[in-house]
């Protein structure tokens, strides 16, 4: 028996059916009157990172492309995050799970994760890259403080030695988020946390340095939970040295690395984001046409997450696999969801 979900998944935070309708019917309106609609506006290209320039340079390009990706998470109505920031930081978290298994030297990719998550046994135990891709949905699946309790939710991710000090890592992270240049801080939290995991392996010690940075600049920057963002530029060939080698937080340079990998991941999980929020769009505005039974339920879960199974949806929504299938055939011949597996059987869908 497959899972269609994880635990993790069916616990993510979703809107309730209420919100899902009002989101449907100003859908609707906007569908009606274009000029009501709330459409994400290209990045601008003043604002588009260039590695030249130094420090200084890439500094500037980081904190424009955040500004415009603070206003994104803030563009919901009464300032809220849009409907689709569940997807928007599930997909992020996919990426960076990806770029950290190979990192690690681990041989799943994107597709292999996806498939990890949203479609092993429920008894099954989570693979490495597993969990990994564990760690970065915390972001969006963990209710709750961000204490030393939800950081050792997240060491276990890692399988860090159970001494780590998280009480230690929760007030260096305290320290940081509430003032003070916000990337500064992040940096700063990366670097200095490798002191606290000097018991963990290099490599697992480096992946949570670059956890912590992410959840710092969120809390640093009010956002309602943090987008994995540093993880999923820090390996791209334009960061590596004259030696080919990539940052890491222990190097003397690596404010000017963090500035330079989350400016170029600002740029693109705005341009994801702008995708997103077109299919989100798109989903919203076909919702009032689908007449299967808690079909807002399903609705919610694909805003929510990367990707979802048909057994899952199933299960979360209460209907049966059968109607479950035909909800997905026709959002697909409305053009609101893709599959995205590229299979026949066991197949995934979303934005």
């Amino acid at each position: 028996m497959l899972q269609s979900d994880s635990d993790v998944v069916l616990e993510a935070r979703s809107s309730s059916s209420l919100a899902i309708k009002r989101r449907t019917r100003s859908a609707g309106r906007a569908t009606q009157n274009p000029q009501n609609s709330s459409q994400i506006q290209p990045f601008p290209r003043w604002a588009r990172f260039t590695a030249a320039g130094g420090a200084g340079n890439a500094m500037f390009f980081a904190g424009a492309g955040i500004a415009h990706l603070d206003q994104l998470l803030r563009a919901g109505e009464g300032g809220a995050e849009p409907a689709f920031a569940g997807c928007l930081r599930q997909r992020l978290a996919l990426k960076a799970a990806a770029t950290c298994a190979a990192m690690a030297r681990l041989r799943e990719d994107e597709a292999a994760l996806r498939d990890a998550e949203h479609l092993a046994a429920f008894d099954a135990a989570p693979t490495p890259g597993g969990r990994l891709h564990r760690l970065w949905r915390l972001f969006a699946t963990r209710q709750g403080p961000m204490d030393a309790r939800f950081l050792r939710v997240a060491a276990d991710c890692l399988d860090l030695p159970p001494d780590i000090d998280c009480e230690a890592l929760a007030g260096l992270v305290r320290a940081r988020s509430t003032a003070g240049n916000p990337l500064d801080s992040a940096a700063h939290v990366s670097a200095a946390s490798l002191h606290i995991l000097d018991e963990a392996p290099h490599i697992d010690a480096e992946i949570f340095a670059l956890w912590l940075a992410d959840l710092v600049l969120a809390q640093r920057l009010r956002w309602a939970a943090p987008l994995p963002l540093l993880a999923t530029t820090i390996a791209h060939p334009s960061m590596r040295n004259v030696t080919g080698r990539r940052p890491r937080p222990s190097d003397l340079d690596w404010s000017s690395s963090v500035a330079s990998a989350m400016a170029r991941a600002a740029q693109e999980s705005y341009a994801l984001a702008a995708e997103l929020s077109r299919r989100s769009h798109m989903l919203l505005s076909v919702a009032p046409k689908l007449r299967a039974k808690k079909a807002a339920r399903v609705v919610d879960l694909l805003l929510a997450d990367d990707c979802v199974s048909a057994p899952g949806a199933a299960t979360s929504a209460g209907l049966s696999d059968r109607a479950t299938r035909r909800l997905f055939d026709r959002l697909m011949a409305l053009g609101a969801v893709r599959e995205l597996s590229g299979r026949a059987n066991f197949r995934l869908y979303g934005l």
